[in-house]
């Protein structure tokens, strides 16, 4: 009897397909990605499948979250807006970090997980997913305390 295809194959196939989405940009922009490659990264179609700006602006965001995308409109066509905690202003490469978990959503929708957006942004920057994830909670963390960290 044919294998039927689960919610659990989907949640897998969408996780490989980030990842590899993730790797893709690494290739192409890497060994390093920071803000310049970042702007590069927002304009290729191919990485960000949705138009997408970047705003330093803290208004749409929920207590302590760093970033968010907010849409344009009812579509995903009509883009989106990347709103990045103007704490991060001064620490562009992290801004770019938390711009590639991000693209999680732009990409493929509500469907995305934090996982799909862990995998997807640590192949992007070609580090571990568990580096990543620290990167995501010491940036998290500057909320807090209103510093920025990490190296620039």
């Amino acid at each position: 009897m044919p294998h039927r295809p689960t919610a659990e194959d989907a949640r897998q196939s969408l996780t490989a397909h980030a990842a590899a989405g993730g790797g893709g940009i690494f290739e192409k922009y890497g060994p390093r990605i920071g803000w310049k490659q970042l702007l590069l990264i927002l304009q290729d179609r191919t990485c960000v499948r949705y138009p997408c700006e970047i705003a330093f602006d803290a208004a749409p965001l929920q207590p302590g979250e760093c970033a968010y995308p907010k849409p344009n409109g009812g579509r995903p066509e009509d883009g989106f807006v990347l709103h990045i905690h103007p704490i991060f202003m001064t620490q562009l490469d992290r801004a770019a970090a938390l711009a590639l978990y991000q693209l999680v959503v732009v990409n493929y929708g509500e469907f995305a997980s934090s996982e799909d957006a862990e995998v997807f942004g640590a192949a992007a920057l070609g580090i571990s997913r568990e580096e990543y994830y620290q990167d995501l909670c010491e940036m998290a963390d500057a909320l807090q305390t209103g510093l920025a960290v990490g190296p620039e």
